[in-house]
């Protein structure tokens, strides 16, 4: 097994499919194919599962790209400091819910990296795709979160697939609304105040679960409900219509606006936002360092970090 067929499996995962690793290590498809079965066969394990819709990482898969990945980064380290040899193109992808703060940590963590080239990955998602791209390793970590409500049926399905929950931090439950919303002079709302008012959701496809929502009281009936895909169209409709989301509170004015306030809303509930990872692997470099900044960019915002004890209370 060469250091070489390493790099060739970490590509693989980086780009999904092996036709799109082939173009980019400038190598044939059936070569790459055969270099992978090689490995396979000298593991003796099966790498990746393969289907009419593509490949997918096998669980021993996962374990084996752990192994890889470090074994690539502590070779490029000795290649950088004994042969000085430029550092390579830095791979990184996380998936997440659509959260202003993770937004904010890869925006500081890439302003920090000191290197020449990086190809890393952001992507605001559903969440069963977030808990489906970290177990087949498209990306490293997923950001979600867990509430009274989902928490037994999203710890189930991340148990079966060999993911694990790291909390960040709790917070109370909040409304976004716009600056100008009929009741922003308020700093304590009901929700049945906002009735009269268009409730703004992420969609979630053909996984709609109330469970897989991304905003509690998802099973409460609304007069009015609109939902999205993405961040940007659900706060110009919550400014143009005077809508509402339900949220974290954590909002970012340098990356939402001036225009969107954070309003407390009335209830018991709150959620624990935090990240998954695949219990078969081990976080790269760029992960950990992405992880560290999460927890900057929240403490930044007030809210505490749960610890280690309090994770496994």
């Amino acid at each position: 097994m060469t250091l070489q067929q390493l790099k060739y499996i970490l590509t693989i995962v980086s780009c999904g499919t092996i036709s799109e690793a082939a173009k980019r290590l400038f190598i044939s498809q059936p070569s790459l194919s055969n270099a992978v079965k090689e490995i396979e066969m000298e593991a003796g394990i099966e790498i990746f599962l393969r289907s009419s819709k593509g490949i997918v990482l096998s669980s021993d898969g996962a374990e084996f790209l752990s192994y890889a990945r470090q074994v690539v980064e502590q070779a490029e380290l000795l290649e950088q400091r004994y042969m000085n040899r430029k550092p390579s193109k830095k791979l990184f992808s996380i998936s997440t819910q659509h959260y202003a703060f993770s937004v904010q940590a890869f925006v500081g963590l890439l302003k920090e990296l000191d290197v020449d080239e990086y190809e890393c990955t952001l992507r605001e998602t559903r969440t069963h795709e977030i808990i489906e791209d970290v177990r087949n390793m498209k990306s490293e970590l997923g950001i979600i979160y867990m509430s009274e409500f989902n928490r037994k049926v999203i710890q189930k399905i991340l148990k079966d697939k060999d993911l694990r929950f790291h909390p960040l931090f709790q917070a109370e439950a909040h409304v976004f609304i716009s600056e100008g919303h009929p009741l922003a002079s308020k700093s304590l709302l009901d929700i049945e105040e906002l009735d009269d008012y268009p409730c703004l959701a992420f969609e979630q496809g053909e996984y709609n679960s109330f469970y897989f929502a991304e905003e509690i009281l998802s099973t409460r009936s609304y007069k009015k409900k609109i939902l999205v895909s993405d961040r940007a169209t659900l706060f110009n409709l919550l400014i143009g219509l005077n809508g509402y989301t339900i949220s974290s509170g954590v909002l970012n004015k340098d990356l939402n606006g001036e225009q969107i306030k954070s309003v407390r809303l009335r209830t018991d509930e709150s959620i624990q936002v935090g990240y998954i990872v695949n219990q078969k692997a081990s976080l790269s470099q760029l992960a950990a360092a992405y992880v560290m900044k999460l927890k900057t960019v929240i403490t930044d915002f007030g809210y505490p970090i749960i610890n280690q004890e309090d994770e496994l209370a």
